[in-house]
């Protein structure tokens, strides 16, 4: 089977577990102090302001607690995100207020957000889909204009940019993924950068379960009198992450500029394959001074049967695709089944998401586009 995602890890990647397990330490230590620096450095922020947490979701989780999010509390985001967004929300009873998108790069315009503004709205949540950051410039303006927090969920777009600022840097706080489907993984993780350092100090505390210091060892060289004593300022969960898993991330972050730019060769030669094909729409070229990670390649077809025809005689080829994301305000939990999101709607029923991760070969991204073409020609 073809996947539409899958990790590209090797020897070098085993090579650093092995040293971490070499040290007989494995918890939150140095190789997790070094992933957080150089994941900082990488971004072009301070150190102190960037924590590698066991998951996104566990970010996202802190981040709504972080900005004080609770009931009465409103906050914006688009439908065609991933669950953890509106969940995140909800747990912390705030109500997701779910906006449209622009059809040619499937990100909210800053117009959307300023259509379901309400003087409830706490902050604003955006994720940059497939890479693509979007109007991100003027939708940080616009949250800085009005005093709303803004949240970039910059899962999938550990290398995009805009005028060489990298996204999840813009916002109030920002959050990476490197789960195993992710551009990088550690099997399972997350950053999260808070603009604050006060408010990173707190994320911090709040990340280990409200304690200062994440080891008695380190208290005992400060204090060496009952350095097992402790005293909390808030109460947190256990939320870091460890050596081993960021043994893994530091190696894959050395490989990040080559799976951007194989990413990118494969979206291009999907773009050659497709070029002029009635039924067929590509995705958009990136504006002026945007990067893209190249997440997602996604074709968008004349009907919601063209579509499902598509998938199905792909997956009899062999060939895995998928939609991401199905849009949140269809789900019942979150309250929001009126909402009218054409745009929304529209895309979620006729785009389909293609294979292209880093370890798809030519053939095979050629093959895929060739089985596209006939599922098309076959429907039309």
């Amino acid at each position: 089977m073809i996947n539409v995602t899958q990790p590209s890890i090797g020897a070098e990647e085993l090579a650093a577990v092995g040293a971490v397990f070499d040290t007989n330490w494995l918890g939150y230590g140095p190789r997790t102090q070094e992933f957080e620096e150089l994941f900082a450095e990488f971004l072009g922020v301070p150190a102190d302001r960037v924590l590698f947490l066991n998951s996104a979701t566990s970010a996202l989780f802190l981040a709504a607690e972080l900005l004080g999010i609770g009931p009465g509390d409103e906050v914006v985001l688009p439908s065609n995100g991933f669950i953890a967004n509106a969940n995140c929300v909800v747990a912390a009873g705030a109500r997701p207020v779910f906006c449209d998108l622009d059809e040619s790069h499937l990100n909210p315009s800053v117009q959307d957000i300023i259509d379901v503004l309400t003087p409830r709205t706490r902050a604003v949540m955006i994720l940059h889909y497939g890479g693509y950051p979007g109007d991100l410039e003027k939708i940080a303006a616009l949250c800085a204009e009005r005093g709303i927090a803004l949240v970039e969920d910059a899962a999938v777009s550990i290398a995009s940019s805009v005028d060489g600022r990298m996204c999840g840097t813009f916002g109030d706080l920002g959050v990476w993924s490197f789960d195993s489907r992710k551009v990088i993984t550690t099997g399972d993780g997350g950053m999260l950068y808070v603009r604050d350092p006060e408010v990173a100090r707190r994320a911090r505390r709040l990340a280990y379960h409200g304690l200062e210091d994440r080891s008695s060892f380190t208290t005992a060289v400060k204090s060496p009198h009952l350095w097992w004593s402790f005293d909390i300022e808030d109460v947190g969960r256990r939320l870091i992450g460890n050596d081993i898993t960021a043994a893994i991330g530091t190696v894959q972050l050395g490989k990040l500029t080559r799976f951007v730019e194989r990413r990118a060769a494969i979206g291009r030669r999907y773009d050659r394959a497709f070029a002029g094909v009635p039924g067929i729409r590509t995705p958009p070229p990136l504006p002026a001074g945007h990067r893209s990670t190249h997440y997602f390649y996604w074709l968008r077809f004349e009907s919601l049967a063209i579509r499902d025809g598509v998938s199905e005689d792909l997956l009899g080829r062999g060939i895995y695709t998928s939609w991401r994301y199905y849009p949140l305000h269809r789900v019942p939990h979150y309250g929001a089944t009126d909402a009218v999101l054409p745009r929304t709607e529209a895309v979620s029923d006729t785009a389909l998401l293609l294979p292209a991760h880093q370890s798809l070969r030519d053939d095979e991204v050629d093959l895929i586009a060739e089985e596209v073409i006939k599922a098309v020609q076959a429907r039309t």
